[in-house]
């Protein structure tokens, strides 16, 4: 890894590398990292500066500020990692008289804005992740690679960085995860144990203190099924139950699970299932089915 010292950066020696093979030799096309670095010890701040490429920056230690344009300050901290983009003016840096440790990877390629929407990494915010120790070995590997002036290795390192991105996104994103988990498991449980009963989604949502919107989505992202489609499919599966372990005729196992409509019922039955339940009932027992 090649070092360098710049009083101007930190106090401390600068390790630098950049992308050193034609990137027409190279097979990963959606992602190339152009430059790594590690600044430890950053005294400099940067003032209304503008990017012409997109940069990860990951703090591992010390603390400080980021700033797109005229928007409030947000606080960095050891963990903390955001984006640097093209079109807009970034302030960042260690708090005066401070400090932070520094790590940035530039890249190229459409995958970045991809992680960005699929992972749902809102480009504008400092996110806080946790410091780990494996962060340290997986970052020092990507320098590595990055150093070695082999396009494969180039390759290997955009492949670690998406890795070690998703690391830090899904950290970062734990508390607020875990947080929703709950209320959708919460969800979930009050519909599994309402089956006998018509759905009423306006008072599921109450019962939850959530609109009728939030409820729908929520249970779509949970289940990839719309709330009705869900309901449905499980009712189904407890009507299979009910049959194989019961003698009530299709009406009553209808009535049952809150369908007045006999005939309604067979039809959700027989599409979900994929057999009308008198066929389902009779070939369970004859042995057809597990």
């Amino acid at each position: 890894m090649a070092t360098v010292m710049d009083y101007r950066i930190s106090p401390y020696p600068l390790r630098l590398a950049d992308l050193k093979v034609d990137p027409g030799k190279l097979l990963m096309k959606s992602l190339q990292i152009t430059n790594v670095g590690h600044l430890p010890g950053r005294t400099l701040q940067n003032h209304r500066k503008r990017f012409h490429q997109w940069a990860l920056v990951y703090i591992s230690g010390g603390e400080g500020y980021y700033q797109i344009g005229d928007e409030p300050r947000q606080h960095v901290r050891a963990g903390s990692f955001f984006w640097l983009y093209p079109g807009v003016e970034f302030s960042y840096g260690p708090f005066d008289g401070g400090y932070w440790d520094e790590h940035y990877f530039t890249l190229l390629g459409p995958r970045v804005e991809e992680w960005i929407r699929d992972w749902d990494i809102d480009r504008s915010l400092v996110h806080h992740a946790e410091v780990n120790e494996s962060f340290f070995g997986k970052m020092e590997y990507i320098y590595r690679l990055m150093e070695s002036g082999i396009p494969a290795d180039a390759d290997r390192a955009a492949i670690r960085l998406e890795s070690f991105l998703y690391e830090l996104a899904t950290s970062s994103r734990a508390p607020r995860i875990e947080g929703r988990t709950q209320r959708t498991l919460a969800i979930i449980e009050d519909i599994t144990s309402s089956l006998r009963e018509p759905l009423d989604a306006r008072k599921l949502a109450e019962r939850h203190h959530i609109s009728l919107q939030t409820l729908r989505r929520t249970v779509q992202e949970f289940t990839g099924y719309p709330l009705n489609e869900y309901v449905h499919r499980l009712k189904m599966a407890e009507a299979k139950n009910i049959m194989i372990n019961s003698d009530l005729q299709i009406k009553e196992v209808a009535e049952a699970l809150g369908y007045r409509d006999e005939f309604y019922f067979s039809r959700l039955f027989k599409k979900i299932v994929g057999v009308a339940p008198k066929h389902y009932r009779m070939e369970m027992l004859a042995g057809k089915h597990t």
